[in-house]
């Protein structure tokens, strides 16, 4: 992966999308507006994207819809020592410097720390029957699936372990013991792995009233459907959390949905407004949630409810539930054509 800073450069005119890639694709993990004689007009990370797709902004929007316009800055003679005390004391990964004329001439990074190994469990749901995806699995349960060479269960296992996870539990019901049969305790896979067993379907919120008393103290729960393939980013979807003190963590993906008549708008019979075709945007559930130690409690053993409802029932005590927008690929292989849809994706998006 390339350190490159000037592969970060941007130019005012670009769109969020523009942005994006240079943020997937540079370690840097930053991009950097500038005007055409290099001047610097603002900074855009990931979380400047995320927090504008929360204010209706769309990929496609300029730059500048998301940009911060007044980042952290230092002069290019600034000693490096104080630069790392800057970073450290502002929590910055980087500090663009700047000339006596006010042009970037350099980007000064943070010493990257070594990679942390996060001890939160991570649950995945893995006991559906996959009713959709017969006759595939009329044999098979749907997470054990192969996409590209390996079962989609590994694949989401895999891109955890990536990012530093490395306690995990399975919960299971139709056809378990060929869940098990593959991945044993982990080992091969460098994990812990723990499964539960739902004796009856519990649905999507249900088994974790099944998890054992001795998860790791304090520490939220990463939650994700079986059967979804995402490469967001869990380290940061991890730090949201914890950076807003939630009680609950949901992830959302933005859904575009285009009437195809032309709209009219009136007030008694007079027409105040057409719109021809337009399009309506909603936030729809992905089916990963980070949940505070608190909430899985809150759950009775063997008591049958699905996510949307715990967390309502948490919203109703004034607990705090946020959710974190995805724009990364996300796909939830529900029908034969996302199963067929990811066959084809798999070879792109960086998770065989």
């Amino acid at each position: 992966m390339s350190y490159r800073w000037q592969n970060t450069l941007i130019s005012t005119n670009s769109t969020i999308k523009d942005a994006l890639k240079i943020i997937d694709s540079e370690a840097l993990r930053v991009a950097l507006v500038v005007e055409s004689d290099n001047r610097l007009v603002g900074i855009i990370t990931d979380g400047d994207i995320r927090r504008g797709l929360l204010n209706n902004v769309t990929l496609d929007s300029l730059v500048t819809a998301v940009m911060n316009p007044s980042p952290t800055t230092a002069s290019a003679s600034t000693p490096r020592a104080e630069l790392e005390e800057i970073m450290q004391e502002k929590g910055i990964l980087s500090i663009p410097l700047l000339d006596s004329d006010q042009q970037l001439v350099e980007l000064a990074l943070l010493n990257a720390p070594q990679k942390p190994i996060y001890q939160n469990p991570v649950f995945i749901m893995a006991g559906g029957f996959g009713t959709r995806l017969k006759p595939l699995t009329d044999d098979c349960p749907k997470p054990m699936l192969k996409v590209g060479d390996k079962p989609i269960l590994e694949t989401v296992i895999r891109n955890f372990t990536k990012a530093g996870f490395v306690n995990f539990y399975i919960s299971t019901h139709y056809m378990p013991e060929r869940i098990s049969a593959h991945f044993g305790d982990g080992k091969w896979l460098g994990v812990n792995i723990t499964y539960v067993h739902e004796e009856s379907p519990l649905g999507t919120g249900g088994a974790l009233g099944l998890l054992p008393s001795d998860l790791p103290i304090g520490l939220p729960l990463i939650m994700i459907n079986g059967d979804v393939l995402t490469n967001v980013d869990f380290e940061r979807l991890l730090a949201f959390h914890n950076d807003n003190n939630a009680d609950a963590t949901m992830c959302v993906r933005e859904y575009e949905y285009q009437i195809p008549y032309g709209v009219i708008e009136g007030e008694h019979c007079k027409v105040t407004s057409m719109v021809e075709k337009p399009v309506q945007r909603f936030f729809v559930n992905a089916g990963v949630y980070v949940v505070a130690p608190h909430v899985v409690q809150s759950v009775p053993k063997n008591q049958h409810i699905d996510m949307p409802t715990l967390l309502e029932q948490h919203m109703e005590e004034k607990n705090q539930v946020f959710m974190f927008p995805i724009h990364e690929y996300w796909l939830d292989i529900g029908r034969m054509d996302d199963f067929n849809r990811a066959q084809v994706d798999i070879q792109t998006i960086g998770l065989d």
